[in-house]
């Protein structure tokens, strides 16, 4: 027998040497494309063998555990020219331990990339300015340098000394063929006034700029002009390390593990750029040799990885980063760009945690403007939170895992069409009803299951998983310690025996794709996540010695899809006025933007950052105490006042003594095996 993992869903088994890799993903439920009957013909099947040790999967995979490549398959590759990473999973058959990354381009229900721009204006003040100046021609009587009158033209505009500007070498190339075919009239791309970056003949008054949100599941990019300040274009994609790792530590472990593994994250990210790049710029009709600067934001070990730093420091106490401050550097420095002259600007990280994508958060929503308490938290496998107002602002991570993504969740899976993203529960009947994305219908309303006859339901994902317990705890069909009451299924079939305790089904298949239901483990994972993440939020509160927070705001895209009231309810969030509790979009990318138009916006996230106050959880000895008050729905000790006047919160009750009769009464009383407790 052999371990197969599939990525970047998670799921694994173990399987007999010899089956092929899709019939062991068929078995699992992969989300995996074929068209031709498993005959080796269409290519829609391909997949990725990782090569090296995974730590957290605790295997290490080889492509040399795959079959060698047959008749078939080679005929494929000849005829398609398929890359030599990839491998027919119709073809190629099981022979040991393998992790299996599906492509996006292999997948029938491809994530939903749903991180778009805001619409706020943001004052251009770009670090790229477009100077047309009249160059002297050369004269024997005075010898100089094309580039030394070059300079002296555009000192004279923008009111510095020639002597302070500098040029790029591949502009003093083209310099001498770029002045003569002008009759010296050009137009100079200079950057933050210290740059020659670029030239052009004549008149040149377009330039652009790409803000990019690394974030560890998901790469949003937003092309914009640097001139007004527009979003022309906006793209996104999966960020292809997942296959090396589906959270951030698990792709350190990685790299500590495999010779080269950081390069090879590295290379990944940097082609996904590349090709966001491309895309955005061919959508806006563009061509990519005018895009000007990258701004880059992402948590600290997509921030590494991105600059080619080994990350292996991040893995473990104390934490230390490469480098905290903002980081200018020519694309060249970190592989083939699409243009050679455009410069990268990467915000400042907060902590060894707490990454450039918080920095840009807080750029972006400006709590240091705020006269009452702020709390901002931006919800991945790794939270990151700030809390304060405009006097003092502190900062934290929680690792919270990938739950909240569908990741160790038993029909869990990312947002794609088919998944379940909200499920309301009737606290009479026990009845459920929910809504799948790609369709605006719920389950209970005429039409549905015509809306997604093609994708049908698949999973549950993480804005689902979240409602689905809040309403299961609402419905007291778990308690306030998480247990679900097996006594329930009295009332409905709906929630039955798992094992040696209970879950909640939320479908049960009929129309077609997957049953879901809610288990008891799948409780147990949501309570530690939300529990990491309110436990970070009070050891901040403890230092302001408060337990008052006036505004709550949610980043990036998990906290855009989640209703803020099940997120309170659940106790993931502070109690706060319900008006105030609010989802500010992928506020990341928001802020990389205005770092991208407005340099006078760079300096100031430069200072700000530094005088925030970092909290490592990780040595702070109450963290476990707060951990552990927060495991309760929605809190042991924190009565959520503001929360009470919203939502009717069920009282206390104890169902933990009903364990054994619940078990006996769906075994005809017989008593044969007893509820585990707790």
């Amino acid at each position: 027998m052999a371990t197969l993992v599939f990525t970047p869903s998670g799921k694994r088994g173990e399987f007999a040497k010899g089956t092929k890799v899709l019939d062991a993903a068929r078995a699992l439920g992969v989300d995996i494309d074929s068209l031709c009957g498993g005959n080796g013909l269409c290519g829609r099947c391909k997949v990725t063998p990782g090569d090296g040790e995974f730590a957290k999967h605790g295997l290490t995979s080889s492509v040399s555990h795959l079959s060698a490549e047959g008749k078939a398959e080679a005929r494929y590759r000849e005829k398609r020219k398929m890359d030599p990473a990839l491998r027919l999973s119709c073809q190629a058959a099981i022979e040991g331990d393998l992790v299996i990354d599906i492509p996006p381009e292999s997948q029938v229900h491809r994530q939903v990339i749903r991180k778009s721009a805001d619409e706020r204006f943001v004052p251009p003040l770009p670090a790229v300015q477009l100077i047309r100046v009249q160059v002297e021609e050369p004269d024997m009587h005075k010898p100089s340098g094309d580039l030394e009158r070059l300079k002296e033209a555009l000192a004279a505009e923008i009111s510095c000394e020639a002597k302070e500007l500098d040029c790029d070498f591949h502009v003093l190339k083209k310099l001498q063929a770029t002045l003569r075919r002008a009759q010296f009239e050009v137009t100079a791309a200079v950057y933050e006034g210290k740059q020659i970056i670029d030239l052009w003949p004549g008149a040149q008054t377009n330039s652009y700029g790409l803000a990019v949100d690394l974030g560890s599941t998901t790469i949003a990019a937003h092309l914009c002009d640097l001139q007004n300040g527009k979003v022309l274009a906006s793209a996104g994609l999966m960020n292809p390390q997942i296959k090396y790792g589906e959270d951030v530590m698990s792709r350190v472990s990685y790299a500590m593990m495999n010779t080269g593994g950081a390069d090879a994250m590295t290379a990944a990210v940097h082609e996904a750029l590349n090709e966001l790049a491309v895309t955005c710029c061919a959508d806006a009709g563009i061509d990519t040799a005018l895009l000007m600067e990258f701004v880059v934001v992402g948590n600290p070990i997509m921030h590494h990885l991105f600059l080619g730093i080994d990350p292996v420091e991040l893995g473990g106490a104390p934490f230390a980063l490469a480098a905290q401050q903002a980081q200018t550097i020519r694309a060249t420095h970190i592989g083939p760009m699409v243009n050679e002259g455009a410069r990268i600007y990467v915000l400042p990280c907060i902590a060894g945690h707490v990454g450039a994508d918080m920095a840009a958060v807080v750029l972006a929503e400006a709590p240091d403007q705020e006269d009452k308490m702020t709390f901002i938290a931006d919800v991945g496998t790794n939270a990151e939170m700030v809390l304060g107002h405009k006097g003092r602002l502190l900062a934290a991570s929680s690792p919270t895992g990938p739950a909240f993504e569908g990741a160790q969740i038993s029909a869990g899976q990312r947002a794609a069409p088919g998944a379940i993203e909200r499920v309301r529960i009737n606290p009479v009947s026990l009845e459920p009803s929910f809504q799948v994305i790609g369709s605006d219908k719920w389950s209970n309303e005429k039409g549905f299951w015509e809306d997604i006859a093609t994708t049908k339901v698949t999973g549950i994902c993480g804005s689902g998983i979240i409602e689905a317990i809040a309403e299961m705890y609402l419905a007291q069909i778990i308690n306030q310690d998480g247990h679900v009451d097996g006594l329930k299924a009295s009332i409905t079939p709906r929630v039955h025996e798992d094992g040696r305790t209970f879950a909640y089904q939320i479908y049960d298949g009929a129309q077609g794709g997957v049953a879901v239901s809610v288990t008891q483990n799948d409780v147990r994972a949501i309570q530690m996540a939300k529990a990491a993440l309110y436990a970070g939020y009070r050891l901040l509160a403890d230092y302001f010695k408060t337990d008052e927070v006036h505004r709550v705001a949610l980043a990036g895209a998990f906290g855009t899809h989640i209703d803020v009231k099940h997120a309170m309810t659940l106790g993931l969030i502070p109690d706060a006025p319900l008006s105030n509790v609010f989802s500010v979009g992928n506020a990341a990318g928001a802020g990389a933007r205005m770092a991208l138009l407005n340099k006078d916006m760079r300096r100031h996230i430069e200072v700000l950052v530094s005088r925030i106050e970092k909290i490592e959880t990780a040595i702070e000895p109450k963290f476990q105490d707060h951990f552990i008050d927060a495991m309760a729905i929605p809190h042991k000790t924190n009565h959520f006042k503001y929360l009470s006047e919203e939502v009717n919160l069920p009282q206390a009750f104890d169902i933990s003594v009903n364990s054994t009769a619940a078990t006996d009464q769906t075994r005809g009383g017989s008593g044969r095996r007893r509820r585990r407790r707790g």
